[in-house]
């Protein structure tokens, strides 16, 4: 059964995994699918993380636009997906990448992760999403 809009959205702001898709600009090739950490706030821009010249990120510049599909398998078998253009690429700021980390992290993990993150894992970009089609459904709900 599909869910309602506050219910997607909701199950959206929750933090689940979720598996970006974006065409991949390789010739004969599959849209690129990665799974992702991603913020979000019913009613805004969903918001991911990544390095500037990843793979990902310059699909998702070249693109214009992605998908994002998250999920859950209990109680019951319910997922979102939501796609739409990337409105907006700017420099991630550390405490964008501490806001992320605390949504997926227990609380001890956050500041190490953090500093290990933003020293290694080099120039970092935000890109905001801004949700156009939605697809959704609890099978469970039936």
């Amino acid at each position: 059964m599909a869910l309602t809009r506050e219910e997607r959205e909701q199950f959206l702001a929750e933090p689940h995994i979720g598996a970006l898709a974006v065409e991949s600009g390789r010739e004969g090739r599959a849209p690129l699918t990665v799974p992702i950490w991603y913020g979000y706030e019913p009613g805004g821009d969903l918001w991911i993380m990544t390095g500037r010249h990843s793979r990902k990120g310059l699909a998702i510049a070249a693109a214009g636009r992605f998908s994002l599909m998250v999920e859950r398998v209990t109680p019951t078998v319910r997922y979102v997906s939501v796609e739409g253009p990337a409105v907006a690429t700017r420099p991630a700021t550390r405490e964008q990448l501490v806001e992320m980390a605390s949504r997926y992290l227990p609380a001890e993990k956050v500041d190490a992760y953090v500093g290990l993150a933003w020293k290694e894992h080099g120039e970092q970009v935000v890109i905001h999403l801004r949700p156009e089609h939605w697809l959704s459904s609890d099978l469970g709900a039936v």
